[in-house]
């Protein structure tokens, strides 16, 4: 929800949409984040405004292929006049106009690769992007992320009404922005929010004179700055700008020698308009960040967005799974025959084969094994996440049932990510695999029941058990990933000897091994008082690190949940 007092999302989403209108091809185009009836509001008001003053705009279909939106051979036409007949693409149908994009955050990056080449030749529509992701780890292709201007995020919108919005606008181009104080300003703005984009202070600068448009100014002012840098930059902000504070109980020392005061003058009056005004437009910025993501930049915890959310790695399939463009191939090895793009490729060239033949000008369709195209399909693997649980004794007296409790709620979201859970427990002078991969809570709660605690902790072994079975998950092309529940105190080695030193090189070795097989992996030290071990593990295994000393069953599961990738959040979400 919209915290109490907090400007509506809509408000500046408004202001955003006003200000794409005046020049939809210039902008590239909007993200609307977050299904909610204030997008919906949003998205009929983006249409009702292009469509008005003729510019088309259209709904690009889920499951759109190369051949429909580039335009190519209309088979029904052609086999009916015995020549290739060309329909036209999607995008040719929609240019100078806007495309809608449903569910961005699935787009294929073959058909995000074609819309932003569309969009660097100048040929593609602007896009607005409708980004329905439930968690922060999933998001549009950043290629179209990166040629998209405003980003809004209207999830906690309370509003569902908006004025009618005006059509495109013309005469942006008298509105200059020559100031090198505001290019300046924009530029370091930039830089103190972390945004690296080039492109994206592109968009701030002409966001700014648009405003200014909006306003009837022929140049641009402090507030179309700040607008702009509200609007282009803070969306996409990585990092807090630093701050410089003096201190405060140290009095400020009197210059000996006070500099001629016509001189000082001259000197405050010429570094005035620079400071202030990059003050003053990383305020605005701060100003439009959530509290949230706010503190999450401060902490550095700011989520990662990246594409591809879901059960597993994506992998090509020629049997099941979403359905993917054709490609040239044989019909064969389980391989599926795509009849309508083998006859699309066929067709074009069935007059020359007609004269090369002397074939009949209604002589059937004369193929050839290049035309054949075969089926492609994307499956998505299933991740089994394998937890390798330190049961000796040091971590039994502490921990060892939160971690139990822990393995069991992880479980129990298996059933609705579709993903699967095994569990290696390691103590005394042996490493075992107690639960094989398995979506049954009946065997896990058995399981952990009989997981006795006690002995010595051979590290070395629980973290090789823990990789073999990884390595099996993978190998019947599952995505596997770790979570190792210990406090790193290494005290058995490889040999079930004791000794520190050696048990300690060892569990390098497999933290390493771990790490050369590039394996997605979370160190969670469970001790009560954390110690140096469990972080240096992680960084052996590039690993993420997360130490909960005070925290139950409930919050150990929680934190795992929360780290790892997005496949068991959004079952969680669900």
């Amino acid at each position: 929800m919209t915290p109490e007092g907090a400007p509506d999302p809509l408000d500046d989403a408004a202001l955003a949409a006003r200000l794409f209108l005046v020049a939809p091809r210039l902008f590239g185009g909007m993200v609307l984040r977050g299904a909610s009836p204030a997008r919906d509001t949003m998205v009929a008001a983006l249409h009702d405004a292009l469509t008005s003053t003729g510019h088309p705009v259209r709904r690009m279909p889920g499951h759109v292929d190369g051949e429909r939106l580039l335009g190519g051979v209309d088979l029904a036409s052609s086999l009916a006049s015995g020549r290739a007949v060309r329909q036209r693409g999607l995008l040719e149908e929609v240019a100078g106009g806007a495309l809608v994009v449903p569910m961005a955050e699935k787009l294929e990056a073959s058909i995000a690769g074609r819309l932003a080449q569309a969009f660097d030749e100048g040929a593609g529509p602007a896009l607005i992007l409708l980004d329905d992701a439930l968690e922060d780890d999933d998001a549009p292709p950043a290629a179209l992320l990166e040629r998209c201007a405003f980003h809004a995020d209207l999830a906690t919108s309370r509003l569902s009404d908006l004025a009618p919005l005006e059509g495109p606008l013309a005469g942006l181009d008298t509105v200059q922005l020559t100031e090198d104080a505001a290019v300046d300003a924009l530029a370091k703005t930039g830089e103190a929010l972390g945004v690296s984009s080039l492109r994206a202070l592109i968009f701030a600068a002409a966001a700014a004179r648009a405003h200014a448009l909006l306003g009837g100014r022929g140049e641009v002012i402090e507030s179309d700055l700040a607008a702009a840098v509200r609007l282009v930059l803070a969306p996409r902000a990585t990092q807090l700008p630093p701050v410089d504070e003096a201190p405060e109980d140290q009095p400020e020392e009197e210059p000996q020698n006070p500099p001629d005061q016509s001189e000082s003058d001259h000197d405050t009056d010429q570094d005035a308009p620079n400071a202030p005004l990059e003050e003053m437009l990383v305020e605005a910025a701060k100003a439009a960040i959530p509290a949230d993501l706010l503190a999450a930049l401060a902490t550095g915890t700011a989520p990662r967005r990246v594409t591809g959310g879901g059960t597993g790695k994506r992998r090509k399939s020629g049997l099941r799974g979403k359905p993917l463009g054709a490609r040239p191939g044989m019909p064969r090895g389980g391989a599926r025959l795509a009849l309508i793009d083998t006859l699309r490729a066929a067709v074009p060239w069935q007059a020359v084969r007609r004269r090369e033949t002397n074939a009949a000008p209604d002589a059937p369709i004369q193929m050839r094994k290049g035309d054949l195209r075969v089926r492609r399909f994307e499956d998505k693997a299933t991740r089994v996440t394998i937890f390798a649980v330190d049961a000796s004794g040091s971590a039994a007296a502490a921990r060892l049932a939160e971690a139990k409790g822990a393995v069991e709620l992880m479980l129990a979201q298996a059933y609705v990510t579709r993903s699967e859970v095994a569990l290696v427990a390691f103590r005394a002078e042996h490493a075992e695999l107690l639960l094989p991969p398995t979506r049954s809570l009946t065997r896990a709660r058995r399981a952990l029941s009989e997981l006795p605690g006690g002995g010595g902790t051979p590290l070395a072994l629980g973290l090789d058990a823990a990789r073999e079975c990884a390595d099996a998950v993978a190998a019947r092309g599952r995505t596997p990933s770790l979570v190792v529940l210990t406090d790193g105190r290494a005290n058995i080695d490889r040999d079930g000897q004791p000794g520190r030193k050696q048990a300690g090189e060892d569990a390098a070795a497999s933290a390493k091994a771990i790490a050369r097989a590039g394996y997605d992996a979370l160190v969670i030290d469970i001790s009560a008082r954390a110690g140096p071990e469990g972080a240096a593990l992680a960084t052996a295994m590039k690993a993420r690190f997360l130490a909960l000393p005070r925290a139950d069953a409930r919050a150990i599961a929680s934190a795992v949940e929360a780290v790892q990738p997005a496949p068991v959040r959004q079952g969680h979400a669900a």
